[in-house]
């Protein structure tokens, strides 16, 4: 080492510069002997894992409960599930003040309108998405196989809706806004079973999350029954339970089945960019730039905001409207 002179400062000793490259992906120098192909190899562990897809088989998903002579399908399950809670979420809702029917008419109501999901949504899917259906009856009724349309059972709905109305003597538009707070519920389970059945897939992505379905082919594709649940059930859930328990909506008579109805095909608009359209109805989807399921949302969409947006100009029950000025008020 160089004697340096008084007053002067000694050299500074700087180490080799670690290559920039290197330095950028974590890769230590050379002077660490044998950690450098470690490390290189870990780092190729961590790269093919971020791009390898998740494949849908490797779950461990099954479409339901073996018991040997018969498989109790989840799909099924959360049909059940989700108009069991309904029901027992509309008896605590009739339990506060306003309520516009007895817990008889709610009774009356699970009966019709589980007939009307399965029905509307049957006769729904053969309509919209396979018409081929009604030219063979046999399958038409075959329920198991799949194929239910959510506009269907809206349809249905609605129609089982109006009959225990008429029978009832009850007004529509409010017992419409009750059943449309529990409609969310039924939504969750209903497309979290789609995804465990490994239906009704996405379109192809290269997202980080996007899967390989066995029955879609190869590709990576988006999980769209996720997203459903994600937008048509727990947000519609979330929406409709905080209307309900934390305003004053339940006395705006078409408020909150206006939000529900404005809210949910808004969701169902928005997943059908990320689902894959059903094979017989892909031509007409890339013809017209929307699939059917969007179309028949656009009228969903005005149909909800004009009920929620005419719900807000009248008063609510037990408010009085205000009394028109007269001239001499004016004066």
């Amino acid at each position: 080492m160089a004697l340096c002179r008084r007053g002067e400062r000694p050299p500074t000793i700087t180490a080799a510069p670690v290559p920039k490259a290197r330095r950028s992906a974590g890769v230590p120098d050379r002077g660490l002997p044998g950690t450098k192909g470690k490390f290189r190899t870990l780092l190729e562990i961590l790269a093919a894992a971020a791009n390898e897809p998740i494949h849908w088989a490797d779950l461990g998903l099954r479409p339901g409960i073996d018991l040997g002579f018969f498989t109790l399908r989840y799909y099924s399950l959360a049909y059940l599930a989700g108009i069991v809670l309904a029901y027992f979420h509309l008896t605590r809702m009739l339990k506060q003040p306003g309520a516009p029917m007895a817990q008889r008419h709610a009774e009356d109501l699970f009966f019709w309108c589980t007939l009307g999901v399965i029905i509307g949504g049957r006769l729904g899917y053969a309509t919209f998405y396979e018409p081929s259906l009604w030219a063979n009856p046999d399958q038409l009724v075959q329920l198991w196989n799949g194929g239910m349309s959510f506009h269907g059972g809206v349809i249905g709905v609605i129609l089982a809706i109006s009959w225990v109305c008429f029978r009832g003597k009850l007004n529509f538009v409010r017992v419409c806004d009750y059943i449309s707070v529990n409609v969310g519920f039924g939504m969750l389970l209903g497309r979290v079973a789609n995804f465990i059945n490994g239906e009704l897939w996405g379109r192809p992505t290269d997202v980080a999350w996007g899967m390989v379905f066995p029955r879609a082919g190869p590709l990576p594709r988006h999980p769209s029954q996720l997203y459903e649940a994600a937008l048509e059930g727990l947000a519609i859930v979330i929406i409709m339970l905080a209307l309900f328990w934390l305003t004053r909506a339940r006395y705006r008579p078409g408020l909150l089945v206006g939000v529900f109805t404005a809210c949910i095909a808004l969701a169902r608009f928005t997943v059908e960019f990320f689902r894959e359209p059903d094979e017989q109805l892909a031509e007409f989807a890339a013809s017209t730039g929307l699939s059917m399921g969007q179309w028949l949302t656009l009228p969903m969409i005005a149909i909800g905001l004009g009920a929620a947006i005419w719900a807000l100009m009248h008063p609510a029950i037990g408010q009085r409207a205000a009394p028109a000025k007269t001239s001499a008020d004016a004066a």
